[in-house]
């Protein structure tokens, strides 16, 4: 028993490696647009980054958890050994390139050791989980530059004013907010629980369905929610346009923080999702609020490096670009937790700064994106994710070498 508290003990000591990791690597992404338009500090963004991603892992946390922890690997249920092996391999990857300036995606790394960690154990490959992950890894780059792209354009177009076209993202963004998917808010039927299907079912606002479980009172909940954002928003550019814009970027950028705790608390935790629900009966939300804790003190105490990198080595942003590279990093962001896939917020906000870059590039010769930059970051993302699942493999087998760990 003593043996076994202290692998468990082992365990959760690397879960919180990893998730302090996570606070200082992956969170730090979504401000660095608001850093480089010089609508935040350095150390205020740091600040915010803490308390904001900490909040979005307990409350968002969850789906990507298990899948981490569930769905990578058949036929055996991950151990504290394993585990720990899987945390400690990726956590070391991403604070050597974290500690480099290279930001290694915490997705890559996390999965790449839980597939070898999980090998090692005996289990069997998820064939059918990797093809829907690397789809969609696959896809984030191209959809969210191509997204970033055309908003920027349109932001930058005369026929365009801002003041209709900033309120016009900030309604899209309202009616996204009143959709995303609340782990505190009530479930129906097993439907993840959001802001727009609590109120219109405790109001029995339109109970008709619209499309499947989603109803015409949600619609209905979700377009008030736009409306107001886009009065709040038009009245701030009216006051004061360049505050206004800004104000958005920094609300914008904290609401993506948010969300980047919720999708990468389970990096962290999903590990250790089959050891708090078999060994500890313990609830996972009490495994999330470790997690939110680990991402708070990441932030609070390296992130302001990563802050600065990404900021003002991959791409000179300006205010207008800025919102156009947040608004598809929500969005995707928001998506890969309905559908419970890990994904990685430093290979999401580089597509869309890039994207966004490519639209001053592509009208003056100077633009704003390193392309040598972007390919070494490339090149650290292939290698971490395969390195993780071997090093990892390896980490495992040695560790049950010690006497007592199995």
């Amino acid at each position: 028993m003593a043996t076994v508290l202290l692998v468990v003990v082992v365990a959760l000591i690397a879960s919180l490696f990893m998730s302090w990791t996570v606070g200082a690597n992956s969170n730090s992404a979504p401000v660095a647009p608001a850093v480089g338009a010089n609508a935040l500090s350095i150390l205020r963004a740091a600040l915010l980054v803490g308390l904001v991603a900490g909040l979005g892992a307990i409350v968002q946390g969850g789906s990507i958890s298990e899948t981490i922890g569930k769905d990578l690997v058949t036929g055996v249920t991950i151990t504290p050994v394993a585990a720990a092996a899987a945390l400690l391999t990726a956590a070391t990857l991403i604070t050597i390139g974290n500690t480099r300036g290279y930001p290694i995606p915490s997705a890559f790394a996390v999965t790449g050791a839980m597939v070898g960690a999980g090998i090692s154990l005996g289990g069997g490959f998820a064939t059918h989980e990797y093809v829907k992950i690397l789809a969609f890894w696959f896809t984030i780059p191209v959809t969210n530059a191509i997204i970033a792209y055309g908003v920027a354009r349109a932001l930058r177009s005369e026929s365009v004013p801002e003041s209709i076209g900033v309120p016009v993202l900030a309604g899209l963004v309202g009616y996204a907010v009143a959709n995303i998917q609340l782990t505190v808010t009530p479930k129906s039927n097993g439907t993840p629980g959001s802001i727009a299907r609590t109120l219109s079912t405790d109001w029995d606002l339109l109970p008709g369905h619209l499309v499947g479980s989603y109803t015409f009172g949600m619609v209905f909940v979700s377009v008030v929610f736009g409306i107001l954002a886009v009065l709040v928003t038009r009245l701030a550019l009216v006051n004061d346009e360049q505050k206004g814009i800004n104000r958005f970027l920094v609300v914008l950028g904290l609401m993506v923080v948010f969300t980047s705790g919720g999708t990468q608390v389970g990096l962290a935790t999903g590990p250790l999702e089959a050891i708090f629900e078999t060994d500890l009966h313990i609830s996972t939300v009490y495994l999330l609020a470790l997690g939110g804790l680990g991402i708070l003190v990441g932030a609070w105490t390296r992130a302001p490096r990563l802050i600065q990198a990404v900021a003002q080595e991959y791409a000179s942003l300006g205010p207008r670009r800025s919102i156009a590279a947040l608004i598809p990093a929500f969005l995707i962001a928001q998506l890969a937790i309905v559908l419970g896939i890990p994904i990685s917020f430093n290979k999401v906000m580089i597509s869309s700064i890039v994207g966004a870059g490519l639209a001053v590039r592509s009208s003056n010769s100077g633009g704003g994106v390193s392309a040598s930059k972007a390919g070494y970051t490339v090149g650290a993302w292939v290698v971490s994710m395969v390195g993780a699942g071997f090093i990892s493999f390896g980490l495992y087998r040695l560790l049950t070498m010690v006497p007592g760990f199995t």
